[in-house]
């Protein structure tokens, strides 16, 4: 039995939203656009009332998401009308794995920034509401990206002939 030791490193191909790919690499679309989603449960609504604007948020329990890859909490993206803000919101969760973030909105704990093809079958049910609808923005999907200067596996090179069919 051997012990085998990986690294990710800036040569190593990845998966990343459009916006985060760095500009020295390749991007290969894998998935479409992502739109985000406030949501609450109807009764954190009706407890706290309903944020008009993303500055409301500061008088709401927000559910906050820490990506350990950036090391801060995520600020949530905020766009209309041409302008783009983002909010860091307060909360006394602060969660990194959607599924709990998801739950703990259905729990009625506060306003979670989710993806919205995540929550739409919660959404359509009735167990939380979508609000800010018209502030939130789309995101580029998901993309494969990898680096222009490597020579790539042949089951790699199929994978990316496949992809961009």
């Amino acid at each position: 039995m051997g012990l085998r030791i990986s690294w990710v490193t800036a040569s190593t191909p990845g998966w990343r939203l459009g916006e985060q790919v760095a500009k020295d690499m390749i991007a290969v679309r894998i998935a479409p656009d992502m739109r985000m989603a406030v949501v609450g449960s109807p009764a954190y609504l009706q407890r706290a009332g309903t944020p008009q604007t993303p500055w409301d948020l500061a008088q709401h329990r927000c559910i906050n998401l820490r990506l350990p890859t950036r090391g801060g909490l995520y600020a949530w993206e905020f766009a209309r009308d041409g302008r783009e803000i983002q909010v860091r919101v307060e909360g006394q969760l602060i969660l990194n794995s959607l599924p709990q973030r998801i739950d703990a909105a259905e729990a009625g704990l506060g306003l979670a920034y989710v993806p919205d093809d995540c929550v739409a079958e919660a959404l359509a049910s009735g167990r939380l509401v979508r609000v800010l609808a018209e502030w939130t923005p789309a995101f580029p999907g998901y993309h494969l990206y990898y680096p222009s200067r490597r020579q790539h596996t042949s089951a790699f090179t199929l994978l990316l002939e496949t992809l961009r069919r």
